[in-house]
C-alpha cells in the first residue's frame, strides 16, 4: 500500500469517506477526567470511556505499512501486547516484527515455572477484574489454552469464573489461625472524610505526597487499609496520587474489597494462562524472536527538539552490535521492570541480592537511565529505582504434598483445594504478623502438569525489615524452611511443623523493585508512552504516564502498549480511558455505604423517600439484612429528618447552617 493511500486499496466506493477521515484530528489516548460529556456537532468520535463493540472496530492500515518493521525490546506482557495490535489494527506483516529478549524465555514479571519434585515458582500473581477493556480486547481473538477452536483464552476464562464465583471466608487472620471479622471497613467519620478528600483532590496537587502524609495515624490501622495495602501491596510511603488512581479506577469493586468477590482469577499460573497462548499465536503469525539479547542503548538522532531512534545498542552471546533502525521503522521499549534482579532462595538458602547500593544496575533499568540522560522526556528513573529498601518485598512459593497443612487450608477454603475451584479466593492476612504475612491457594493445579496430590501456595509479606514473631529474624535473612515455619506459627500449626516441613519444598523470590511503581512520583518523572519530540519510539509497561489508568496492573502494561502502537501508526482508533463507574450513581451509592460500614449514609434517607417505588429505585443500595421492600419504608427518612432537626433547634441560624457546611466542602477540597 506504500504506492497508493488507504481509500485507493480499500474502497473506493468509501474514498470520500476515508480521505475525510484522513484529515480527522484523533486524540489516540483520550482524557474522560478532563472532557464534558455532552452530545454535538463537535463530538466526532465517541466518548472517551466508551467500552463495547462500538470502539473494536478495526482501522485502515496507515501508507507503506508492509515496508515498515518493529523492534520491541522486552517480552513481557507489554511487549507482547505491542505485536498483537501491530499485527490486527496496525496491518503489519508478522514478519517485520522482532523482539529482543533479555532472558531466554518470554513472560518477564508473568512468570511460572518448576516442578513437583524441585518445587513450583511463581514471582508473584495478578488479582484480576471484568473491566480490563485493552486486555480483554486481546485474549479475545487468542486461541483457547485447552478448549478447540474458535475458543478463545477469554471464552475458556469466562467459563471457570462464571461457574465458580469467587469469595474468601477468611481474608483475616489473627491469633494463630482465627478468623478475624472482616466484614467493615472500619472507618470513623473523619477517616471517611479523608477518602472523601482524596477523591475530590486535583492529581497535579499530589505530587510527591505519600499514603501517610495525606492520612491521619488511626487511619493505617483500619481494616479498610490492611485490605488495601495487602491486596495492592501498598506500603505508607508509597504514593498517594496512586491511591487517588485505584481509588477512581476501582471504585465499583469497593463492596468487594473484603472478601474479594470482586475478583476473577485464571485456572493456572500467569505464564501458562496469558504468556504461552499470546507467544504461541505470535510465532504462529511469523513474529521473530531473539532470546538473550540485551539492548543497552538507543542511538538517537536529534534536531530542534525531534528525536529518531536510529540504531540500538545490542549485546548477546556472540558479543555486542549494533542494529541499525530507519526513520520509518518503530521501536518499543519496556522502562524499568519491578521484577529484575531477583534473587532466588530455597528450603535451605538464604537470597542474596546483587548490590543494596547500586540501584536499578539491570538491563531494563539501565537502558532508562542511559535515555534520561538524553533529554527530561524520558523521565527520571531514580525516582523509582533509588531506595530500594522502601521498593522490596519477598514472595515464597510452597509446593506441598499432604500434611497438616493442607488440613487447615481445606478449613481456610471456600471449597476443597483438590476439587479443581476456588479455594482461599484470594490472600489470606495475618493481622497480627510483625511481617504482615500473606499467603493465598489459587484454584488448583496451578501449573498443567501438577500432580493430584500436590498444592501450589503462594505467600508474601510486606514489613520484611522486621524481626518474625516466631522466627526472629527478618524475612530477607530467612531460608524457606523458617519463613514456612512463620507461617505455620500463624495458622496455629507449630507443633506439627516437623510433618509440614517434611510434606513442602519452597522457593524463594526476593524483588528489589517489585513496588517501585508506586513510590512517590511527580508530573515529569515518567515518560509519556511516547515522550515529547519522538517520531518512532515508544514506552511501555508500569513506569510510563497515562491519563488515569493505575500500574500494577496486566490492563496498564496492555493499554500502554496499544497507545504506542495507535500513536506511532496514526491509527484512527481510539484506546477507551478507564471504565466510567466512577461516574455511575449506583456504584457512588454502593462505594459510600460500604465505606460507612454498611450503614445509611446522611442523606440516604431522603432519596429513599424520592425514588423508592419508582422505576429508579434499583439505584439505591440495601443494607445486609435488608430486601427490596424495604425501600419503602420511610423511617429512615424520619430518622434522618429528625437528626437535622435537631441540628436546626440548637440556636443556629439558617447562616450558621450554611457556614458550615461551607467550612465542610472547604475541607473535603484541602482549603482552611
Amino acid at each position: 500500500m506504500s504506492d497508493s493511500n488507504a481509500s485507493d486499496a480499500l474502497g473506493s466506493k468509501l474514498k470520500v469517506h476515508i480521505d475525510a477521515l484522513e484529515k480527522q484530528p484523533l486524540d489516540i489516548a483520550p482524557d474522560a477526567s478532563s472532557r464534558r460529556l455532552h452530545n454535538g456537532v463537535d463530538t466526532l468520535f465517541p466518548p472517551a470511556d466508551l467500552h463495547g463493540s462500538y470502539t473494536n472496530n478495526r482501522p485502515l492500515p496507515s501508507k507503506g505499512i508492509e515496508e515498515r518493521r518493529a523492534w520491541i525490546v522486552g517480552g513481557g506482557i507489554a511487549g507482547l501486547s505491542a505485536a498483537f495490535f501491530l499485527i490486527r489494527d496496525g496491518h503489519m506483516p508478522a514478519g517485520n516484527i522482532t523482539f529482543l529478549e533479555e532472558q531466554g524465555i518470554e513472560g518477564g514479571s508473568l512468570d511460572g515455572a518448576g516442578n513437583a519434585e524441585e518445587g513450583y515458582i511463581v514471582r508473584g500473581g495478578r488479582e484480576m477484574e471484568m473491566t480490563y477493556q485493552n486486555f480483554w480486547d486481546v485474549f479475545s481473538e487468542i486461541p483457547a489454552l485447552e478448549l478447540p477452536p474458535p475458543f478463545t483464552v477469554l471464552d475458556e476464562y469466562r467459563i471457570v469464573n462464571d461457574a465458580d464465583k469467587n469469595w474468601s471466608k477468611a481474608r483475616l487472620l489473627e491469633k494463630q489461625g482465627q478468623i478475624k471479622d472482616f466484614s467493615t471497613m472500619n472507618l470513623t467519620k473523619r477517616q471517611q472524610l479523608e477518602i472523601i478528600k482524596l477523591l475530590l483532590a486535583r492529581k497535579e496537587d499530589l505530587d510527591d505526597v505519600s499514603v501517610e502524609q495525606w492520612f491521619s495515624e488511626g487511619f493505617l490501622e483500619t481494616n479498610f487499609y490492611t485490605f488495601w495495602r495487602t491486596m495492592f501491596a501498598f506500603q505508607n510511603w508509597h504514593s498517594a496520587l496512586e491511591m487517588k488512581l485505584y481509588m477512581h479506577r476501582f471504585l465499583h469493586l469497593m463492596d468487594g474489597l473484603n472478601d474479594m468477590t470482586s475478583l476473577v482469577f485464571p485456572k493456572y499460573n500467569q505464564y501458562d494462562s496469558f504468556v504461552r497462548p499470546l507467544m504461541s499465536w505470535l510465532k504462529d503469525q511469523g513474529v521473530t524472536i531473539q532470546y538473550d539479547t540485551v539492548v543497552e542503548n538507543l542511538e538517537l538522532a536529534t534536531q530542534d527538539g525531534i528525536k529518531t531512534v536510529t540504531a540500538l545498542q545490542c549485546r548477546g552471546i556472540e558479543g555486542r552490535k549494533t542494529v541499525n533502525i530507519e526513520a520509518r521503522d518503530l521501536v518499543f521499549i519496556t522502562t524499568g521492570s519491578m521484577t529484575e534482579d531477583t534473587a532466588y532462595g530455597d528450603d535451605d538458602t538464604v537470597p542474596q541480592l546483587k548490590d543494596k547500593r547500586q540501584a536499578g544496575m539491570g538491563s531494563g533499568w539501565q537502558l532508562w537511565k542511559n535515555l534520561a540522560e538524553k533529554s527530561d522526556s524520558f523521565g527520571k528513573p531514580e525516582k523509582f529505582c533509588g531506595d530500594v529498601p522502601r521498593s522490596t518485598w519477598e514472595s515464597v512459593t510452597l509446593t506441598c504434598k499432604p500434611s497438616p497443612l493442607m488440613d487447615k487450608l481445606k478449613a481456610l477454603s471456600v471449597n476443597d483445594p483438590y476439587s479443581g475451584f476456588t479455594a482461599t479466593g484470594g490472600i489470606i492476612t495475618f493481622t497480627d504478623s510483625s511481617w504482615l504475612m500473606s499467603f493465598t491457594c489459587n484454584r488448583q493445579p496451578h501449573f498443567p502438569d501438577q500432580p493430584d496430590d500436590v498444592i501450589v501456595l503462594w505467600t508474601y509479606a510486606l514489613l520484611i525489615d522486621k524481626p518474625g514473631d516466631y522466627v526472629k529474624k527478618p524475612m530477607p535473612e530467612c531460608t524457606g524452611k523458617e519463613v514456612l515455619t512463620e507461617m505455620c506459627y500463624h495458622l496455629g500449626l507449630i507443633d506439627q511443623l516437623d510433618a509440614i516441613l517434611a510434606a513442602t519444598k519452597t522457593r524463594i523470590a526476593l524483588m528489589p523493585y517489585i513496588t517501585a511503581q508506586f513510590m512517590p512520583r511527580a508530573k515529569g518523572d515518567r515518560p509519556n508512552v511516547v515522550p515529547d519530540g519522538c517520531t518512532n519510539l515508544a514506552c511501555m509497561g508500569q513506569f510510563v504516564e497515562t491519563h488515569n489508568d493505575v500500574v500494577f496492573t496486566l490492563e496498564s502494561s496492555v493499554r500502554t502498549a496499544r497507545i504506542g502502537v495507535y500513536s506511532l501508526l496514526g491509527l484512527k482508533k481510539q484506546v477507551p480511558d478507564i471504565y466510567p463507574g466512577q461516574y455511575d450513581v449506583r456504584r457512588l451509592l454502593r462505594a459510600t455505604r460500604t465505606l460507612n460500614s454498611d450503614e445509611a449514609f446522611l442523606g440516604e434517607g431522603v432519596l429513599r423517600r424520592v425514588l423508592g417505588g419508582t422505576y429508579f429505585e434499583n439505584i439505591l443500595p440495601l443494607g445486609r439484612e435488608e430486601v427490596p421492600e424495604d425501600l419503602h419504608n420511610h423511617g429512615l427518612f424520619e430518622h434522618q429528618l429528625q437528626a437535622l432537626r435537631g441540628l436546626m433547634s440548637e440556636n443556629y441560624t439558617l447562616d450558621d447552617v450554611k457556614g458550615r457546611f461551607q467550612a465542610l466542602r472547604d475541607k473535603l477540597r484541602g482549603r482552611h
